[in-house]
């Protein structure tokens, strides 16, 4: 059961459309053997409703909580690009500080020379 869930997550690229085709594939399946009981058992259409209504809701939390994390992932990769910049800057001013400083030593030693 586990390969498969990993095949139908690498089969969409996005999670959320696995996780809904799960979850109504799973409603089906239930409204499948509840419309037949509850005609049987004239217990109306309480348990069918019930079973939508709890894959809607259960579709819903799926798709408003991963726009929360895909905005929170969105700033933390935003700050990564920043702090990764800064750090170029920084390396780019020491390698020039330090070619400056190399020049300057030459400029020494070749001054010591004469």
């Amino acid at each position: 059961m586990g390969k498969k869930l990993k095949k139908d997550l690498e089969e969409y690229k996005d999670v959320r459309v696995a996780t809904t085709s799960r979850i109504w594939g799973i409603a089906v399946g239930m409204l499948a053997i509840c419309i037949p009981l509850s005609a049987v058992t004239k217990s109306g259409a309480i348990i069918p409703l019930a079973t939508i209504t709890g894959a809607a809701v259960g579709t819903a939390a799926v798709w408003r909580s991963d726009d929360k994390k895909s905005k929170s992932n969105y700033l933390a990769q935003q700050k990564i690009e920043i702090l990764e910049q800064r750090i170029a800057d920084l390396e780019t001013i020491v390698s020039s500080d330090d070619f400056d400083l190399q020049m300057k030593l030459k400029q020494l030693e070749q001054g010591d020379r004469l």
